[in-house]
């Protein structure tokens, strides 16, 4: 058994972003994570789909949600088979409790959820006594 444990080659890289709570802090936030990504060798084929995941969930935790916010990169190696794992915490809603998206033009707010969704080989929300937490992987072989 011990044996086999050693034979995974892993390795594992993590990068940490607050975010300012201003909505021009989208294309600065890309730009870092697309020199983060060069830097860990991620595979060009997922990285636009990551920059574009990654534009998405920063947006809706900077439009929708209550600062502080912090994004969180994780890239994942074991054996030929990589993961890039998203992740964007923010303290919540910044609707009042009971309030309504009534009125919110679908056709300006609502598609990045269904974007990050398409993209997503995992995806999901995490809500926690800190906030809620909005993630999504791609997955590489």
């Amino acid at each position: 058994m011990a044996a086999q444990l050693n034979t995974l080659l892993r390795e594992a890289y993590e990068h940490v972003c607050p975010l300012p709570p201003v909505a021009g802090a989208v294309p600065a936030v890309r730009r870092r994570v697309r020199a983060t990504l060069a830097d860990w060798q991620v595979s060009p084929e997922i990285v636009e789909d990551a920059l574009l995941m990654v534009s998405e969930l920063v947006t809706n935790a900077i439009v929708h949600a209550l600062p502080p916010a912090m994004l969180r990169l994780s890239w994942v190696r074991v054996e030929d088979r990589c993961t890039l794992h998203i992740e964007v915490t923010d303290a919540g809603s910044a609707l009042p409790a009971g309030a309504s998206r009534v009125g919110i033009d679908p056709c300006e707010h609502g598609r990045g959820e269904m974007i990050v969704h398409a993209l997503a080989d995992r995806h999901g929300i995490r809500v926690h006594s800190g906030g809620v937490t909005r993630w999504a992987d791609l997955v590489t072989l």
